[in-house]
């Protein structure tokens, strides 16, 4: 290995299993130190009594690197300020959070129950501002004190959260609000020395055992493109020095492919220089139309 985050201090939220678990593996495979947080539940939030966190610990010190576990709820604003404070009480320091923990509840829209809606945005979307917030609290204090970090944020939204997807109202807003959440925070930390970039990746996962279940059955010539491990690679180059340019950026990662996402931009106007009369906006709305590409269709959608 390269050495690419040699003695960086690294948080990976929901990193006993799965995507989570690469992060953790793939970060200290490049000599960073591991908080490896994952509060141990069943896919649907339930406990389970199992300890992943600590699992992936043992790998890691198994091949040489240095970790620590933490079981804390990422959601829960105490819980969130415990793992960061794990991270800088065990090494002293903290480089990168790596925000990746989440459940899903899939529901169409009009069988959807709140308490549904409640847990995945959550579990998504709080889990996701809980720790930023501590951790930038952190950096800032070190920015103010003349300790400029070179601290590094990585979201995990999703392509439901960037296109949407039939049957996950819940999760496809809260991981649209992890993109929103990014470029705000990447447009507000960056005096402070903190990047924050957000992935959207695809791959199989215990969410996603569903949704992949073809392509897992068919792998390419002997490349699983599905692999957790496949995302990893974009996550610890962003979380390395060498990504101190790019940030506010939200990055489509597949297989081998990495793609940049577009966000939301400006597009066709029309401009009466005073107020419009409802009866007007019909031929103006049907001309913008005309004049804009085509949206990207909805996952799912028929």
């Amino acid at each position: 290995m390269s050495g690419l985050c040699q003695g960086r201090v690294v948080v990976v939220t929901g990193a006993g299993r799965g995507i989570g678990r690469a992060h953790a593996l793939a970060f200290a495979a490049e000599g960073a130190q591991i908080v490896v947080n994952d509060v141990g539940v069943a896919l649907d939030g339930s406990a389970t009594g199992d300890g992943p966190a600590a699992q992936v610990v043992a790998e890691i010190e198994a091949l040489g690197g240095k970790a620590v576990a933490d079981t804390s709820d990422v959601a829960d604003w105490a819980g969130a300020k415990t793992l960061i404070d794990t991270a800088l009480e065990n090494f002293g320091r903290l480089d990168v959070l790596v925000n990746n923990a989440g459940f899903v509840r899939d529901r169409m829209l009009v069988n959807l129950a709140e308490d549904e809606w409640d847990a995945v945005v959550r579990v998504h979307l709080k889990g996701h501002f809980a720790p930023l917030r501590h951790a930038a609290g952190h950096w800032r204090g070190e920015a103010k004190a003349g300790r400029t970090p070179s601290a590094r944020v990585i979201n995990t939204s999703s392509g439901a959260g960037l296109l949407g997807s039939v049957g996950q109202g819940n999760y496809s807003a809260a991981k649209a609000g992890i993109a929103g959440l990014t470029v705000v925070a990447a447009a507000e930390l960056a005096r402070y020395g903190v990047t924050v970039n957000a992935i959207a990746p695809a791959a199989r996962t215990r969410m996603t055992e569903g949704v992949f279940a073809e392509a897992m059955a068919r792998p390419v010539e002997g490349f699983d493109a599905m692999a957790p491990e496949n995302v990893s690679p974009l996550v610890v180059w962003l979380g390395s020095e060498e990504s101190a340019e790019v940030t506010g950026r939200v990055f489509e990662v597949e297989g081998g492919k990495v793609s940049l996402a577009q966000a939301w931009r400006h597009g066709p106007e029309a401009d009466k220089g005073d107020r419009w009369a409802p009866a007007e906006l019909g031929p103006v709305i049907k001309e913008l139309l005309e004049r804009a590409p085509e949206p990207e269709p909805v996952y799912g959608a028929s």
